[in-house]
């Protein structure tokens, strides 16, 4: 029957004789008549649909990469079809992507990385000795002497080794053992991991994370793939987005009517709102984790990044350990840091670590089972890790280049910070508080009632109204503040500081002339 309907198909000649010794014209027929006789089938139903999917992924929201960047894609794409544009290119300034925005590698870095990808470059003369020397030692730890082979799930020994010198190292001498430390795919994938294992329960015990409002949508985003329960706290806008200890007793008191609060995540320095905690406030965080029984995610990425001279970054293990045994031998704290941020800027590489201390022997190794399902990080992300806990000392062949390089990236990040700062707060209806630290502003933006009233029109929050118009009139894509979070009644957005001098002051000469625009089209 199926040779027949195909012969139909093909439209053979009906004086060919067929393979039965009846001409393909009977057969043609005969298919024909079958096929008039069979029902036709409707088309099967998809089995995963918007009604079937996991409803925690589909409540999962990232705003960094968002409607406002598919938006920015498409306008990208009719840019080189040709169509006309008030502008001539797209400037994304939405995502911490340094590179994209033309900062260049720190040098010795990337010839450790072409050392280890390429081993038979250790005979080049062009690369110096003590590149060679990294390069080596991260080979001879690898299985077969090759990038291209599995790690341990918990990462290259030899690089763990370096993760807990390094740590020793900047908190003053206060020990880290490298069995607390874990490799991971950036900073996001140990952040995902912890949360993993710390929720459970369910209904009023359910797990309860607390998370700083405004936050990196890393946080809201697994905490509803996860069903947990997100706790609120808000920082003090109007005492430079500091974090106070009151609003954390008053978040936590509100969700115990509702949940577990189990988890205290803070961002330090601040994403997306750039303040530095001070170091009293640190030690204020970690009594309050100490007196609720809360277990702490410290994500310091931005740990390189502080501009502002009356700040200064203080870890919170080594705050912890500095408050005693009470609290150091009790607190439960997992730390973050990533080769994204920093000086580096080296997000493709998804290097990352996490060290968790005080935690419970069994659940150390339920750790490691979770890490072991997704194998190893990217081992070429574990080498890049090494490169920034072990750069070039004094002495060293590459020391002098290295820190030229990198004081150059924080020194430019610097000025960038404080050039936003002050460009914005001459604009009427923008307020933007010192950039102390990270790679982001966060300014406040007054939305007149009337613009307000048209995003609603168009069904969208108030800020993402004026940042698709934004776009669309200028081509600068930055990220709407309800996508981090805020107070009711406040309109924010996000920017990075990460464009070249010249670049970014276009880029904020071009939001102050729209937003005075914006104004008068809406007063």
């Amino acid at each position: 029957m199926q040779r027949a309907a195909a012969l139909v198909r093909r439209g053979c000649s009906p004086r060919t004789p067929g393979p039965w010794g009846r001409s393909q014209s009977s057969a043609a027929a005969e298919a024909s008549a079958v096929l008039k006789v069979r029902p036709e089938r409707s088309p099967r139903e998809r089995i995963l649909t918007l009604e079937s999917m996991n409803p925690q992924v589909k409540a999962v929201e990232y705003a960094v990469r968002g409607p406002i960047v598919l938006k920015a894609g498409e306008i990208e794409l009719e840019l080189q079809r040709g169509i006309k544009k008030p502008f001539t290119e797209v400037i994304r300034a939405n995502i911490g992507d340094a590179q994209a925005m033309g900062q260049q590698p720190i040098t010795f870095l990337r010839q450790v990385m072409a050392l280890c990808t390429y081993p038979n470059l250790l005979n080049s003369p062009s690369f110096p000795e003590d590149a060679k020397k990294r390069a080596r030692r991260i080979l001879q730890a690898c299985g077969g002497n090759s990038l291209g082979s599995y790690s341990a799930s918990q990462g290259v020994n030899c690089i763990r080794e370096d993760v807990a010198a390094y740590i020793t190292r900047r908190d003053g001498g206060v020990p880290a053992d490298p069995d607390n430390i874990y490799l991971t795919t950036g900073a996001s994938d140990g952040i995902s991991t912890i949360l993993k294992i710390l929720v459970s329960g369910g209904g009023k015990s359910r797990t309860g994370v607390m998370i700083p409002i405004p936050q990196y949508p890393l946080y809201s985003a697994v905490i509803s793939e996860l069903d947990a329960i997100q706790v609120n706290y808000y920082l003090d806008e109007e005492n430079c987005w500091a974090l106070n200890v009151n609003e954390l007793r008053r978040a936590v008191r509100e969700a115990k009517d509702h949940c577990d609060p189990k988890v205290l995540c803070i961002i330090n320095p601040g994403n997306p709102t750039g303040q530095v905690q001070s170091r009293k406030c640190i030690e204020d965080v970690i009594h309050f984790a100490w007196e609720e029984k809360l277990f702490l995610l410290a994500d310091e990425v931005y740990q390189d990044n502080v501009y502002s001279p009356d700040c200064r970054f203080h870890s919170f293990k080594k705050v912890l350990y500095e408050m005693g045994p009470e609290y150091s031998s009790n607190v439960e704290l997992a730390s973050f840091h990533s080769t994204s941020k920093g000086y580096m800027g080296e997000c493709g590489y998804r290097g990352g670590y996490m060290e968790v201390i005080n935690l419970h022997p069994e659940i150390k190794g339920q750790l490691v089972k979770l890490l072991s399902v997704r194998l190893c990080p990217p081992v070429s992300g574990q080498a890049a890790m090494d490169i920034v806990v072990n750069p070039p000392v004094p002495g060293e062949e590459s020391f002098e280049q290295f820190s030229r390089e990198k004081e150059s990236v924080l020194g430019n990040l610097a000025k960038k910070a404080k050039l936003t700062e002050d460009l914005f707060n001459q604009v009427p209806g923008i307020h933007c508080n010192p950039l102390q630290g990270a790679m982001y502003a966060f300014p406040r933006i007054f939305i007149p009632a009337k613009a307000v009233e048209a995003a609603q029109a168009h069904k969208m929050a108030p800020d993402m109204f004026y940042c698709m118009k934004l776009l669309e009139e200028t081509g600068i894509c930055v990220v709407p503040g309800s996508g981090f979070g805020q107070r009711e009644g406040t309109y924010h957005f996000r920017m990075t500081i990460l464009p070249p001098v010249e670049k970014l002051k276009t880029v904020l000469q071009k939001v102050k002339d729209f937003h005075i625009k914006f104004l008068e089209k809406y007063a």
